[in-house]
């Protein structure tokens, strides 16, 4: 990029910067969106596929999970990372869907590159896919169908449909029992709505057993063994401390030496630290408290005092574990020893330790607030359980959604379809390009019954075909039923999903196809020669949208 002042070309990037622009930057951007929509275009659907990731340590990640994939791939494209985006955004709003989202940005852009060859201009296309995605969320809303909380029936199918095509498949029916119950126990009401936390759930990992073996505990489950043996294994009516401080003697902050003469004055000294210690636990004896979980370390002095007093004490209480004690028993968090009173103590009717395979672990029940409960998940390896782990973190998720919206759709790709009859005919309603960009939106929604059907192992215009001719008779909920290859209502197959997987999916992926649309001139700067950072730049790679800076 030169200008020209009396024949001396004026450079205005740095050295070594790229630029590309117009139809190249489109047509790159639109690429590397689509090769990151084709990566886990296989996995979607029941009959989806797994990907093994391995980093560069030799780490193995096996998952069906869009959003996962995208995360663990190491992605450079700055395009390709908004796709990424699209999928953690879906994950973080509603859980499910995460392949879904980035399949239908993927292929929106496809689409629209058709119509950029057609010469018809960014904007259009982005104006017409936003009036389409608007048209879409309205047409939706006619689809959704009723849930509330005590159809406990249908909370299953929702988290049945959730699990299915996931490692976890074979046991589905124990996941979505314990992802329903999980969730109903910790449903909240504030002026007349559902909210659901789920981090209220506590899911514990633990190798070995087989996946059936997996549990629910009302209350917590903290991977963590009493310190002392001579504790006792179980305390009813517990009283529970909880402390942020070490119960250790802190070494000094300065290097100070302390300078001992005779061996009186060196037994002196440790009876000193032994009686702070003994004081330490005293005051913890005072308080009446009989369980004690401390976020940092105990002593060896302090734990042979607090076995001799009878109080079940646990060690290096992850932080996560020790604010979801303080929520389950009721306890305050407290910094120091210095001033205990009644009201920071926690309750719980009984605290014991179990032993899981061949660990042990301390299982806080009966407690005080009812909304703390744990899942305990097993699983014959470390990478099924963790398989497990997801499609369960994704059945609670869309169980939770349900009830907050209060709103299903039909799955198997029966909303899909719909949506491209629908949009179809609104599309015949604009005058103007933007008709051509609505269509093509269309168009590209029915990717998602389409890729069913081919992940399935079936002929995907077939089955297209078969949808649509239903949906134009008014079957408003016929959908794939990949395991028959025939096409069926949906709804009363029980293949259902919160609204919200569908309205979230849709909303991402046009917002980010429009973005990448609308982009024409790619600006990187490469990292000034010596290896130092540009100033004001971006570091080498990271072009795209933010590399602008470089430009100095």
């Amino acid at each position: 990029m030169a200008g020209q002042l009396a024949g001396q070309p004026i450079l205005i990037l740095r050295e070594g910067s790229q630029r590309t622009k117009g139809r190249e930057a489109q047509n790159n951007n639109i690429m590397a969106a689509k090769a990151v929509a084709a990566a886990v275009r296989t996995t979607l659907g029941p009959k989806g596929m797994d990907k093994m990731l391995v980093d560069s340590l030799g780490d193995i990640v096996i998952t069906n999970d869009g959003a996962t994939i995208l995360k663990e791939m190491d992605i450079e494209h700055p395009a390709a990372k908004m796709i990424v985006e699209v999928s953690k955004t879906q994950d973080d709003e509603v859980g499910d869907g995460t392949t879904t989202a980035a399949v239908l940005a993927g292929e929106f852009l496809k689409n629209a590159e058709e119509l950029l060859e057609q010469n018809v201009h960014p904007t259009v296309i982005a104006s017409g896919y936003r009036l389409a995605s608007i048209k879409a969320k309205e047409i939706l809303q006619t689809l959704a169908m009723k849930v509330n909380v005590k159809d406990k029936d249908l909370l299953l199918k929702i988290a049945a449909t959730a699990i299915t095509g996931k490692g976890a498949e074979a046991h589905k029916d124990v996941f979505a029992n314990l992802s329903v119950d999980a969730v109903l126990a910790v449903v909240d009401k504030e002026n007349g709505k559902y909210t659901v936390d789920v981090e209220d759930i506590k899911v514990e990992k633990k190798v070995g057993g087989s996946i059936e073996a997996s549990e629910l505990i009302e209350g917590m489950v903290i991977d963590k063994e009493r310190v002392h043996t001579n504790m006792p294994k179980k305390i009813k009516n517990a009283k529970i401390l909880l402390i942020n401080e070490a119960l250790e003697i802190k070494k000094t902050e300065v290097d100070a030496e302390i300078s001992i003469k005779s061996p009186d004055q060196l037994q002196l000294f440790l009876d000193q630290e032994e009686q702070m210690l003994h004081d330490m636990v005293s005051k913890v004896i005072d308080s009446g408290a009989n369980v004690l979980f401390v976020q940092k370390g105990i002593d060896d002095i302090a734990q042979h005092y607090l076995a001799k007093a009878g109080i079940y004490a646990a060690r290096r209480v992850k932080k996560s574990d020790m604010e979801k004690l303080a929520r389950a028993t009721g306890a305050k968090i407290l910094t120091s020893l210095k001033e205990i009173s009644d009201s920071d103590l926690g309750k719980a009717g009984l605290v014991e330790e179990k032993k899981i395979g061949d660990e042990a672990m301390t299982y806080v029940t009966e407690c005080h607030n009812p909304k703390a409960v744990s899942i305990i998940l097993r699983g014959g390896t470390e990478h099924v359980v963790d398989e497990a782990e997801r499609a369960l973190h994704d059945a609670l998720r869309v169980v939770g959604v349900a009830i907050e919206d209060e709103k299903l759709v039909a799955g198997g790709g029966s909303p899909e379809v719909e949506l491209a009859l629908r949009l179809r005919e609104y599309s015949s309603t604009l005058t103007g390009r933007e008709q051509l960009a609505v269509s093509k939106f269309a168009e590209a929604l029915e990717i998602i019954p389409r890729t069913l059907a081919e992940n399935a192992g079936l002929d995907p215009i077939d089955m297209l075909v078969e949808m649509r001719s239903q949906h134009e008779q008014g079957k408003k909920t016929a959908g794939l039923n990949v395991f028959t290859g025939k096409v069926v209502d949906m709804w009363e197959e029980g293949v259902v999903e919160p609204l919200r997987v569908k309205t979230q999916a849709i909303d991402s992926a046009t917002e980010a196809a429009t973005m990448i649309l609308r982009i024409d001139d790619v600006l990187s700067s490469k990292s000034a020669p010596g290896g130092g950072m540009p100033p004001g730049g971006m570091p080498g790679g990271m072009g795209g949208m933010g590399g602008m800076e470089g430009m100095d």
